[in-house]
């Protein structure tokens, strides 16, 4: 064959391929009809002219060594709340849910909560003692905690005042401001029990005081049981160096338990016979009930969930049809088995598909797919763990423990999503 026939030949292939292709995107906008775009009879200059994208070259790789996310991607940031913020240096700000998917956390999207401000440390002058009841007081160097036996595990991280300013009634109107204050992280460290055996713990050893290294020094005493069980010593978490607003070069994981308990900047571990407690056990971190007592030792994070998108800040854009409904739901028991979605603010629910790995005391990302047909929803979701712990409405949380708290609740949450798809924070009574 001639190369004259043989462009011919392939001329009319592409003819044929390209013929193809546009009955197959015909017949895939027919299936989606409820999709704006892939239906319309209309060309679309994005896919038939040549775009500056397409004719210009980019940048190289020298452009970015470290890397960073598209510019169109620059509203996907943690945000505060002015009127929560008395200083910046003793705050907290929160993880853009509503943007995100699967369930990692990227690192600089993991919310902060500081008490002093964050420390910046050297890790070679960075040192972790033990001390207390030990047969032998120990000091290591980071180079010293690298010898030992690593592990990685995926553990959500939630603060106890996560979704705190919802007790009395709804707030703070996006998922970012109600249930930002948590992150799922693949954290690589030292199991805990090892430095502990290191160096011996004494009979009268039941409690631990990790201390952190920055000025609020930050402490809070830990049962010996906990400690040895499943608590790592991390200084990576997904696969790269801690970020100094999470505690860099180490920090305590306590896979379950609130946030408060993770110390940072970890510095020290005293082994004592009882509890402290500290200032942040005490005044702070204590569940005040309806008859002014407090709850003692509240510390694992009971069984929760949210939808995250739609909701406020992620309101429904395309119109009416085939819509997704998507979430993260929780446990620091263990994993979630379930979760409910209802459309009818719990009138009627249907059982959400999970997806993405599930490991114990981690997030699992759930899905719904459904046709909306531009009524009114109020939606809500439901987790059941595998103890099957039941996550309570507000109200019944309420009834429990009064409205004087501002920690550990994991009541359901619901949005309003208008005619319109925007989206607003409501409660169904």
């Amino acid at each position: 064959m001639t190369d004259k026939n043989a462009m011919a030949v392939n001329a009319t292939t592409r003819r044929k391929m390209l013929t193809s292709g546009l009955k197959l995107s015909a017949l895939v906008g027919a299936a989606y009809s409820g999709m704006s775009r892939a239906n319309s009879q209309a060309p679309d200059p994005l896919i038939t002219e040549i775009q500056d994208w397409n004719r210009y070259m980019g940048d190289g790789v020298d452009a970015n060594p470290y890397g960073s996310p598209s510019q169109f991607e620059a509203e996907v940031v943690r945000r505060d709340v002015p009127w929560l913020t008395a200083d910046a240096k003793s705050s907290v700000n929160f993880t853009p849910l509503h943007a995100l998917d699967g369930i990692i956390t990227p690192n600089g999207l993991c919310f902060e909560r500081h008490h002093g401000g964050v420390a910046q440390i050297a890790p070679d002058e960075h040192r972790l003692m033990i001390n207390g009841l030990v047969d032998t007081p120990l000091v290591f160097t980071m180079e010293d905690i690298a010898r030992f036996p690593r592990e990685n595990h995926m553990y959500f991280l939630e603060c106890a005042a996560n979704s705190g300013m919802e007790w009395r009634g709804a707030q703070l109107n996006g998922c970012q401001f109600t249930h930002g204050m948590v992150h799922n992280v693949l954290y690589t460290g030292v199991p805990l029990k090892y430095l502990l055996q290191e160096a011996g713990i004494k009979t009268r050893g039941k409690w631990l005081l990790p201390e952190g290294a920055d000025p609020a020094h930050m402490t809070r005493s830990i049962p010996m049981e906990k400690a040895l069980d499943d608590c790592l010593v991390a200084f990576k978490m997904n696969g790269e160096a801690l970020r100094p607003e999470q505690g860099y070069p180490l920090r305590l994981v306590v896979p379950g338990w609130e946030g408060n308990m993770w110390v940072k900047w970890l510095r020290r571990l005293e082994v004592g016979d009882e509890p402290w407690h500290h200032r942040e056990e005490t005044s702070k971190y204590t569940d005040l009930l309806a008859d002014g007592r407090a709850r003692r030792f509240s510390w694992e994070m009971d069984v929760k969930s949210v939808i995250t998108n739609p909701s406020p800040q992620a309101p429904i854009l395309h119109g009416q049809g085939r819509t997704v409904i998507t979430g993260l739901a929780w446990s620091g028991h263990g994993t979630v088995r379930r979760v409910d979605v209802s459309v009818d603010g719990g009138r009627n629910w249907t059982t959400a598909r999970l997806d993405a790995p599930s490991f114990s005391k981690s997030v699992h990302r759930f899905y719904h797919e459904f046709d909306w047909d531009g009524r009114e929803l109020f939606l809500q979701s439901r987790a059941i763990d595998d103890r099957g712990n039941v996550q309570p409405t507000k109200n019944a949380l309420r009834h429990a423990r009064g409205e004087n708290s501002i920690y550990h609740n994991n009541g359901i949450q619901t949005w309003q999503v208008r005619p319109d798809g925007s989206a607003e924070n409501v409660e169904i009574s």
